[in-house]
């Protein structure tokens, strides 16, 4: 092994183990991998910064631009609102749902697709009285089938596509996916819907049965100035906080929580009570009892429609991931109160404005309505709140629609080439005003762009360097004498691991050019292993952190860290089952 290697390899092995930490953002240990290799040699300085210009990453910042436009034009919606119906059966609505979101996956960023459906189904789920748990997990899979059919529909196809360019000369087409993808996708949708869901543990999962809304918040509510709570006790607020369906916890006086003993205490103007409560209960708890949120800032002050609730999830890259409300400035620089926090299956024993928020959390947020959307978005959120199923432009939705086919049509023939095909797409939703220019750079997942664009450097001196020939040669001594199919499911195997542990895009980076290695050493042809890779690094089924979509949901399903692998695993196993022999039909060695 050459120094080179061993850099490499530590390099990535450093990158592999800070990821599966989560201590540090993807992007921040993505470039400060490529800026060490850098520095120490095994990346030319003239190459550092070629990935940022590599087609695959100008693809998927791309992709989620015209996902974006997409959206504003109205054309999801209209889909949405023709055939979703919360009166259906759970398997019928679960088929559904799935179906239309591998449909969306598939010409869509399918991180972008479940960020359009979820807020929908957890409303059907509310209409129907039932928990959403049942119905997010199914849907978040179902998008992620849908992504492996085309070359847009998720990064790791298009990571591939560009390699094989680079290493072969040429790149897979649109729908050469499809399918290897299509079958998979339409195996493991129909086993999601008839059986996978059924598998989901039954508990309560983010929309209580009896209440038919979200598990209750952890708030806090402080005495105003002249507070008629003055001088009594926190038990005496038994009886209306039962009637408010408000569970009280305790006080917090001088910073300090006091529970048990802390009922008999006396109140005082500025304690702050701590409860737990849900959105509706919380408001009329507060209302009837003169209390103001606490820490509330410039939004304690406005009354009326002034305010609105807002409920949201915590995505991994969301700018209070990791960090407190008071850190962000959430109320200075928002307006805009924390009044709530649910974590699933923990009990949060900080003080809320304390509490360092986590991916999956869901925040209650009290914010200026008419900058409600905003605040949302600066924060990087999901809000949970149906948005509305009404096309608002039917001119620009059918305009918005043809432009994208046109665009898929030239792109999938050769005519034109993908990222200028994506390009003029862009161009086209600024100009007919689908898509606001000032909105362009905000729906970019800058942190994926920072990821693709450190790990192609690194991966490309991975392969120049010889080491991705060192693990190839592993995989076939491994598998010497094996059949091809053997062979193929040792790779997936080894590839899904990866993705359920790490993010799909790097296991992408560095699974594709093994698999080409592997077929050089084997004397076929690399086709069957890049669409084995393909198919195995988007199956990211076992765990909440292997794909952005089953993290997504993580909080709002109400679900644990291992309920994945209970619907997950089978349906991997499916999915290589499936595959194997479609790749060998399809792309014969």
């Amino acid at each position: 092994m050459t120094q080179d290697q061993i850099i490499l390899f530590s390099l990535f092995g450093i990158v592999f183990g800070l990821l599966l930490w989560g201590k540090f953002r993807y992007d921040l240990v993505a470039f400060s991998a490529l800026m060490a290799g850098t520095v120490l040699g095994v990346v030319e300085p003239s190459e550092a910064f070629a990935g940022f210009g590599h087609p695959a990453t100008l693809v998927v910042a791309l992709v989620l631009v015209v996902s974006a436009g997409l959206v504003r034009s109205g054309a999801v919606f209209l889909i949405t609102r023709t055939l979703v119906d919360a009166g259906r059966s759970l398997g019928a609505h679960i088929a559904i749902m799935g179906g239309i979101g591998g449909v969306l996956s598939a010409f869509m960023n399918n991180v972008a697709a479940l960020a359009l459906l979820m807020p929908v189904d957890i409303a059907t789920a509310r209409k129907a009285g039932r928990s959403p748990g049942v119905s997010l997990m199914p849907l978040s899979f179902c998008t992620i089938l849908g992504g492996m059919v085309t070359l847009i529909g998720t990064p790791p196809n298009i990571i591939i596509a560009t390699i094989r360019e680079d290493s072969l000369g040429a790149p897979f087409k649109m729908f050469d996916f499809a399918p290897v993808g299509g079958v998979a996708a339409i195996v493991g949708l129909t086993f999601v819907a008839l059986f996978g869901w059924r598998l989901i543990p039954a508990r309560d999962s983010g929309v209580g049965d009896q209440l038919n809304q979200l598990e209750p918040y952890l708030a806090e509510l402080r005495l105003p100035e002249g507070s008629k709570l003055a001088d009594t006790r926190l038990r005496d607020l038994d009886a209306a906080a039962g009637e408010a369906d408000v569970t009280l916890l305790g006080i917090l006086r001088d910073g300090k929580r006091r529970f048990g003993m802390g009922r008999n205490l006396r109140l005082r103007e500025g304690d702050v009570l701590v409860l737990e409560a849900a959105p509706e209960a919380l408001d009329e708890f507060r209302v009837g009892q003169g209390l103001e949120p606490a820490g509330a800032g410039a939004v304690a002050n406005v009354t009326g429609d002034g305010v609105s609730f807002v409920e949201m999830v915590v995505q991994g890259d969301s700018r209070i991931a990791g960090k407190t409300a008071e850190a962000v400035g959430l109320s200075w620089r928002q307006g805009t109160t924390l009044m709530g926090i649910a974590r699933k299956g923990t009990r949060i024993t900080k003080r809320l404005r304390k509490t360092v928020v986590e991916p999956g959390d869901i925040l209650l947020l009290l914010a200026p309505s008419d900058r409600a959307d905003d605040v949302v978005s600066w924060l990087g959120g999901l809000p949970l709140a149906d948005r509305g199923l009404t096309v608002t432009n039917d001119t620009k939705t059918w305009a918005a629609i043809g432009l994208f086919a046109a665009a898929v049509a030239l792109a999938s023939f050769g005519l034109l080439y993908l990222p200028i095909a994506l390009g003029i797409v862009a161009v086209g939703y600024v100009l007919l005003k689908i898509l606001p220019l000032s909105e362009i750079y905000d729906h970019i997942e800058w942190p994926v762009v920072v990821l693709l664009g450190s790990m192609i450097p690194l991966g490309a001196a991975l392969e120049t360097s010889g080491g991705t020939e060192l693990i190839a040669g592993a995989l076939v001594g491994l598998t010497e004498g094996l059949p091809a199919w053997a062979i193929l499911t040792v790779l997936m195997v080894v590839t899904m691991t990866m993705s359920d542990v790490l993010n799909n895009t790097a296991t992408a980076i560095v699974a594709a050019p093994v698999g080409i290695t592997m077929a050089q050493t084997l004397g076929v042809s690399p086709d069957p292993f890049l669409m084995a890779v393909a198919v195995a690094a988007s199956a990211a089924f076992l765990t909440p952190i292997g794909h952005k979509n089953n993290t997504l949901i993580l909080g709002p399903g109400g679900y644990r860290f291992g309920d994945y692998w209970r619907m997950g695993l089978p349906l991997e196993v499916l999915v290589i089952a499936v595959s194997i022999p479609t790749i060998l039909v399809v792309w014969p060695l």
